[in-house]
């Protein structure tokens, strides 16, 4: 079908042009793949995205709802909506049936979180035995300290570190590279991993990861989770959060001690403040408090002194 060039020429935008990550990619082609998949079977005899109408989209979003949950279904309608946008903008067709789908709710649960209290115990009681504690201890010192993601924080290399000024290089979504600051416990972590690291380098490979597992390799996200576990089990927390959690913890605990919102959205790399909401939980306490000391409304005006 010739669809299929459109579909491949607007993925090849958003790898180029756009800097899309892997997962991005992999999600469009799958969602364009099954809209082309779902036109074969019900006979589409139009070669052009132009003989595509409303009616197509809502036909092929009707069948998804069974199978699959709100969330995808949005990410389905968001696909067809960038592509039908992009051959707009790219005078391919003149005008995009796609924007008129209604796109379903999407709850957004809670995400997992620790407290303050929770994260120093993590940290505080945590046993750098060895190397590998060591290394441990830097990691999470890291996660929770700078709010990187698990794949940032196994992407980190050596040259990433500039501990005299307290930043790292982190390479983000899309090979997007930002600057964040390590808390002083994070630099002071990092000194004794640092000085023991090379008992982890491996006689076939010097990796130039900044954590690296005892065979002398990279660490994965995988490994990293399953290190979490424990030192979670041991600390007798909660096994359910994940490295996500920290980053999690790290924005909300920002927020709650009245971090600019914007501020925080920089240093986790997000691309929309509206992502920085969704990561953060404030409590209502704390929402009240500003909102007493900083709202016109909320303050209370001083007594006149009495005549």
């Amino acid at each position: 079908m010739m669809l299929q060039t459109f579909v491949d020429t607007f993925l090849d935008y958003l790898r180029v042009e756009r800097g899309a990550s892997q997962q991005t990619l992999r999600a469009y082609t799958s969602d364009l793949g099954q809209f082309i998949t779902y036109l074969e079977d019900a006979e589409f005899v139009g070669e052009h995205p132009r003989d595509i109408k409303l009616m197509h989209f809502r036909g092929f979003i009707a069948e998804r709802f069974e199978e699959n949950s709100s969330a995808s279904i949005a990410r389905k309608i968001s696909a067809l909506r960038s592509m039908w946008k992009f051959l707009v903008r790219r005078r391919y067709i003149d005008d995009n049936p796609a924007e008129l789908l209604s796109t379903p709710k999407v709850s957004q649960p809670l995400r997992n979180y620790l407290t303050v209290d929770e994260v120093f115990h993590l940290l505080e009681g945590h046993q750098a035995d060895g190397v590998l504690g060591l290394r441990d201890m830097a990691m999470w010192e890291i996660a929770y300290g700078s709010g990187v993601r698990v794949s940032e924080l196994v992407g980190l290399n050596l040259t990433s570190l500039d501990l005299a000024e307290g930043w790292i290089r982190v390479i983000g979504k899309g090979d997007k590279e930002r600057m964040v600051p390590l808390g002083r416990k994070a630099v002071k972590a990092l000194g004794p991993y640092l000085s023991r690291r090379s008992e982890l380098v491996s006689q076939s490979s010097d990796d130039p990861a900044l954590f690296l597992n005892f065979r002398g390799g990279r660490l994965t996200s995988r490994s990293v989770q399953r290190l979490l576990d424990q030192h979670l089990l041991r600390a007798g927390l909660d096994t359910s959060i994940t490295p996500h959690g920290l980053r999690h913890s790290f924005a909300t605990h920002l927020l709650d001690a009245g971090a600019d919102l914007r501020g925080i959205q920089e240093m986790m790399g997000h691309s929309s403040l509206s992502t920085t909401q969704r990561y953060t939980h404030v409590s209502v306490d704390r929402l009240m408090q500003v909102y007493d000391e900083t709202h016109p409304r909320a303050k209370k005006k001083k007594e006149e002194p009495q005549s």
